[in-house]
């Protein structure tokens, strides 16, 4: 029996006593959500080209990709495809870097357009970078993407000329603590941006995409359950380029289901030899989240061998696009996909180890900050 059917064949009562309501359901739910996002991407393109004319992307201005926490992860994940498609300089700002240094960011006499991402649309901070912006920049263009529409994000702006919102299914508005779903939809949605002139192309990917998850979901919880079960105290993600924003996610979220007991870091294969490699001891997990590009898995497999000769642990995950060598996880790509895309099939590993690891600790998954130390929506900041 799969590690999936076993906890898929629960009962209601079983799955509310475990705490597992709503994460295991958004977990599983992303393949067919992903088709919905993009849908609705594309029924909303005519006004979303049309504000994104008028904010100057035929004469390309600097593009922020604004949010905190997983939201900032989602830009980072991004960054590059926007660029590369819209020809212009996009760059991943975290909000909570901007509420407090705005003015070390904007420079006055440029053109911007800020694209926010937001879950709930109600953490305080991200409503007040906002507010802040359009009163001290207001020539800034805003795009906001959000799952929740009555968020504050989604109704407070609506009056306002340079700000547009885009709002996802209510389905992806996750209700458990950590971000799943609304996290690989986002990224769906901002994957969709890139391609507003060539959506039916950007189709094709998001129905292989969507494919290939719905064939591996069930062989990943396999293989994270077993890995989990195996025991760990650390996780260390690895990835480069995009996979490096799948791989800072990943990290968070074993992080924030474990309530902090089991420590989760990330940085990319070159990166990890420069300081980081000292926290990898005989208790750390790499997993390891292999580029498409065999160019780039030659850099990557001579890290993973270093660590292995250097005996510093025998604890892998190495996840790969497609059947490669020496991976213990293929995520079954039935053609090849650019890393660029890649980050919302490879953001499932670590969302599965981040479950079965708070199952493992005795947490409940959908609450797991038993002592309050995060909530689902950060709404209690002094705005000063």
């Amino acid at each position: 029996m799969t590690a999936s059917s076993k906890l898929l064949d629960l009962s209601t009562a079983e799955r509310e006593s475990l705490g597992l309501v709503h994460t295991l359901r958004e977990i599983l739910q992303q393949p067919q959500t992903w088709r919905g996002t993009y849908q609705k991407v594309q029924s909303f393109s005519g006004p979303i080209t049309e504000f994104l004319s008028g904010a100057g992307t035929n004469c390309p201005p600097n593009v922020f990709l604004v949010g905190a926490g997983t939201s900032d992860y989602i830009g980072k994940s991004v960054c590059a495809l926007l660029q590369r498609n819209w020809l212009c300089n996009v760059e991943a700002v975290p909000s909570t870097d901007l509420l407090t240094n705005m003015e070390d960011h904007v420079v006055s006499d440029r053109d911007y357009l800020w694209i926010s991402f937001s879950r709930s649309g109600d953490s305080s901070e991200g409503v007040a970078v906002l507010e802040q912006a359009v009163t001290q920049f207001p020539l800034v263009k805003h795009l906001i993407v959000t799952c929740n529409q009555n968020g504050r994000m989604a109704r407070a702006f609506k009056n306002e000329k340079n700000v547009l919102s885009f709002v996802l299914d209510d389905e992806v508005n996750d209700r458990g603590l950590a971000m799943t779903s609304s996290f690989s939809n986002m990224v769906i949605a901002a994957q969709a941006l890139a391609h507003l002139r060539t959506l039916a192309e950007y189709g094709a990917v998001v129905e292989s995409l969507a494919m290939s998850a719905s064939r591996v979901l069930p062989a990943a919880m396999s293989v994270c359950e077993l890995v989990v079960g195996q025991g760990f105290s650390k996780v260390c993600f690895l990835g480069a380029g995009p996979l490096k924003g799948a791989a800072i996610e990943s990290a968070l979220k074993v992080l924030e289901l474990t309530g902090g007991r089991v420590i989760g870091f990330a940085e990319s294969f070159l990166g990890l030899r420069h300081g980081p490699l000292s926290a990898v001891d005989s208790d750390t997990l790499v997993v390891a989240f292999l580029s498409a590009d065999s160019r780039r898995r030659a850099f990557e497999m001579d890290l993973v061998k270093e660590i292995d000769d250097k005996k510093l642990t025998g604890k892998f995950l190495i996840v790969a696009p497609t059947d490669v060598e020496n991976s213990a996880l293929n995520l079954q790509l039935s053609e090849p996909i650019s890393d660029l895309y890649l980050p919302p099939l490879f953001v499932l590993v670590g969302q599965l180890l981040g479950l079965f690891a708070s199952l493992r600790e005795g947490l409940r998954p959908d609450e797991p900050s038993p002592r309050g130390a995060i909530s689902r929506v950060v709404s209690h900041v002094t705005i000063y």
